[in-house]
């Protein structure tokens, strides 16, 4: 459990890597502890390692660890590699990885240096901690999460688009979830009538990759997406091109899949679609969604830009400062 509760502190920083944890025990006591703190940074297991003062007792210790030691050179070298230098005697993992340049390939590893490995501790709790890692890599696609925020009677916000629903508490907590994903998806309506920044501003993680679907590449060059500086990514049917820290990209953006796919094979495990209407709706008529955090305010607005409908039945709720939230997980 305490390897779960470490990896919990790498949220907002560690994707599109998973969250991992890592406890080294000798004769029943913690001797090192460490999490994977940041994508590109060292794993959990390395900083378990580097957190035991006496390494002349790792011959002798366990280390649990939430998730296989990785097995391949990325951006940091093998996990597994490490732990067989150390000579750890035994190594207990929560679950295999999913990924296919690992997928058990670094329990063998570690089994083949004659490392005693127990494998599938606390699975569930493991596996529902990365669900989303999980699901992105054994669909290639990545895990989707719709979220909008609409008044009592059923309405995005008025005709022209200017009411805004959320309280402050709330809306740091959308920026939370803001930077637990790898991007944010929106329409090319949703920028001409909000020009959002779609940054992480008022919570502590990493901003994500900005998505925008512009089918016609109509978004107005003056638009915050295309000139603050920040990486944006631009779907669209007309044009190839990259400009400094935006890119065009071409292809069909009336098929959900076709740049949810796209996404995927640039790393992009997660993401959260903000709007508009019509994106939201046609991935709720295809399937292509797994999460749903609708925020409802107590407020009527009798007309304007309709929500989509759903049946909040099966949902969580939760009350933050006069607005109620709905969760549903498929």
């Amino acid at each position: 459990m305490r390897a779960l509760q470490l990896a919990r502190q790498g949220g907002g920083h560690a994707s599109p890597n998973p969250m991992v944890g890592a406890v080294v025990v000798h004769d029943g006591i913690i001797i090192g502890e460490g999490f994977h703190r940041c994508c590109g940074k060292a794993h959990a297991e390395v900083n378990a390692i580097a957190s035991v003062r006496n390494h002349s007792l790792l011959p002798e210790s366990t280390i649990y660890v939430t998730l296989e030691p990785c097995s391949h050179y990325g951006k940091t070298p093998p996990c597994a590699k490490l732990l067989i230098e150390k000579k750890i005697r035994r190594v207990v993992v929560g679950v295999l990885d999913p990924f296919e340049k690992v997928s058990g390939r670094g329990v063998t590893m570690l089994r083949e240096a004659g490392i005693e490995v127990v494998v599938g501790v606390l699975e569930r709790e493991c596996r529902e901690l990365n669900r989303r890692f999980f699901t992105a890599h054994t669909t290639g696609l990545p895990w989707v999460l719709l979220k909008w925020a609409q008044s009592a009677d059923g309405y995005l916000a008025n005709e022209d688009g200017t009411v805004r629903f959320s309280t402050p508490l709330p809306m740091s907590l959308m920026h939370r979830e803001r930077a637990m994903v790898d991007a944010i998806v929106v329409g090319a309506g949703t920028v001409k009538i909000d020009n959002p920044s779609l940054t992480v501003r008022h919570w502590s993680g990493n901003s994500p990759l900005r998505v925008a679907l512009d089918r016609n590449a109509s978004i107005p060059e003056t638009c915050k997406l295309l000139n603050d500086g920040n990486k944006t990514l631009i779907y669209n049917e007309k044009k190839e091109d990259v400009n400094g820290c935006v890119e065009w990209v071409r292809l069909n953006t009336s098929e959900p899949q076709s740049w949810l796919r796209n996404l995927y094979s640039r790393g992009i495990t997660s993401v959260m679609v903000e709007g508009g209407a019509n994106v939201l709706q046609q991935l709720l008529d295809t399937g292509m969604w797994n999460e749903l955090r609708i925020e409802v305010a107590p407020i009527a607005l009798e007309k304007g830009i309709k929500a989509p409908a759903v049946d909040l039945s099966p949902a969580v709720r939760q009350d933050i400062d006069g607005n109620t939230i709905f969760r549903i997980e498929k």
